[in-house]
């Protein structure tokens, strides 16, 4: 029997003693620590070569499109596929749910979306909708071109998002994606800054399919398991893939300092070892929740005051968008399960026994 099936549990960083950064998280470690943000994720697995799904991210309960929310972007390495992007670049504002899934399917999740948003109490006059949706490919371990998700599944995972904890690993998006060599999926964090500097929280969720040399605490992790990027005699171990990373903050910010907060989980991705490819798509969005930035209808036609925190207190925020985005795609990684896919190909779980051996063998205690 291999190693790789002998672990039927499998734990989030934190349950392995495996903390990044300094600053303390939220309650749930997760996105659904932003009140109120919701997560909701659709799971498909059929025959043999169905391994695919959605994860939907609401900035809150309300109609979206009536009150939305500031929201920037910011883009690693551009090869990937996210729809809406150039009108959130150039309003700065979020008007619908965000789907993540995958690259076929991208489409269809934005027309389902448009439809979801047309049906909306108050949206009867709607003409124009800017739906989001990012996007991994994962045809390594799915039927990709089959495009077996539908409306109604986006439209489940939007219809059933919820506060609460939000499941991680080979679910939603996550099904059939792959990280680092092993298999990827669905992680989640958020970071809480000391109340003297506002006491704001970022939660981050990530779609997690690319490649590199897995660093875990800044230790060679991947170069001690055997499998990372350009070693000649690993099978499918490139670099390319994708990751979506979406932020959310309770913090009071403009579009431009949450372009510049996305920005920062770029930072947090290059802690874990990616190597920004070629053929990757390395993509973040953030938005922010507060009340007091909130667009609603009267706010986009009226002249008003609205709350923004300066410049200079933003650094405790970028330090919990870095620390939140490290220990979700390790979150991502360490829950993920093991995944039979298309064309007998296999999304290995990686080997958290030998995870915690590696960093051992760094000066790194992790518990038993």
């Amino acid at each position: 029997m291999k190693w790789l099936h002998m672990e039927s549990v499998r734990k989030r960083a934190r349950q392995m003693g495996i903390a990044p950064g300094i600053l303390p998280t939220g309650p749930l470690n997760a996105i659904t620590d932003v009140h109120p943000v919701r997560v909701g994720q659709v799971t498909l697995i059929e025959g043999g070569g169905v391994r695919t799904g959605a994860t939907a991210v609401l900035p809150h309960p309300d109609n979206v499109y009536q009150n939305r929310v500031p929201a920037g972007i910011a883009v690693g390495n551009g090869y990937g596929k996210l729809m809406g992007s150039t009108q959130i670049r150039e309003l700065g504002e979020i008007e619908t749910p965000v789907v993540l899934t995958n690259t076929l399917s991208a489409p269809r999740a934005a027309d389902a979306i448009v439809d979801w948003v047309l049906t909306l109490p108050g949206n009867e006059a709607v003409t124009t909708v800017n739906p989001v949706v990012g996007e991994t490919n994962d045809s390594r371990l799915n039927d990709i071109r089959r495009r077996r998700l539908t409306a109604a599944m986006i439209h489940r995972a939007i219809r059933e998002a919820a506060p609460g904890p939000v499941a991680e690993g080979s679910v939603g998006a996550g099904t059939g994606t792959m990280a680092f060599g092993w298999k990827g999926g669905i992680g989640t964090s958020s970071r809480v800054v000391p109340k003297s500097l506002g006491g704001y929280t970022v939660g981050l969720l990530v779609q997690s399919n690319f490649g590199g040399v897995l660093q875990v605490l800044g230790r060679p992790v991947g170069r001690a398991l055997g499998r990372y990027y350009l070693k000649d005699e690993l099978d499918g171990g490139d670099a390319d893939g994708s990751i979506m990373m979406i932020l959310a903050t309770d913090a009071p910010l403009s579009d431009r300092n949450l372009a510049r907060l996305a920005r920062r989980a770029l930072f947090g991705l290059a802690r874990t070892g990616a190597s920004f490819a070629n053929g990757s798509g390395d993509y973040a969005i953030a938005f922010s929740v507060a009340d007091g930035v909130r667009r609603t209808p009267t706010r986009r036609r009226v002249r008003s005051a609205i709350a923004d925190l300066p410049n200079d207190l933003l650094s405790p925020l970028f330090q919990a968008a870095i620390e939140s985005t490290e220990e979700a795609i390790l979150n991502a990684l360490f829950t993920a399960t093991t995944i039979n896919g298309h064309n007998g190909s296999i999304g290995e779980a990686i080997p958290l026994d030998r995870v915690m051996a590696a960093l051992n063998g760094h000066g790194i205690e992790t518990p038993p």
